[in-house]
């Protein structure tokens, strides 16, 4: 479960070094975030680990995440936020 200082960490964490990362991440864990399963959550924290320039790749479509669960997951995030 996500308690309020893990939540706190999480939205910390979606401030990137990449402004196309910000207006992705944030809109999306203060808006979508709290409608996901625990085990959606989890793949989204996971998610949160990876290199921004990975992130960047795969959110602009230029390259393929494989991971099929971080995979869906970026399309999740792109169907939600609208840029």
């Amino acid at each position: 479960m996500f308690s309020p200082k893990r939540y706190a960490r999480l939205k910390w964490a979606c401030r990137r070094g990449m402004l196309e990362l910000d207006v992705l991440f944030l809109p999306f864990v203060e808006t979508g975030f709290h409608d996901l399963s625990e085990e959606e959550k989890e793949t989204f924290e996971k998610l949160l680990t990876c290199d921004d320039p990975d992130l960047f790749a795969w959110f602009m479509g230029h390259q393929s995440c494989p991971e099929p669960e971080l995979a869906n997951m970026v399309e999740h995030i792109l169907g939600r936020v609208k840029v």
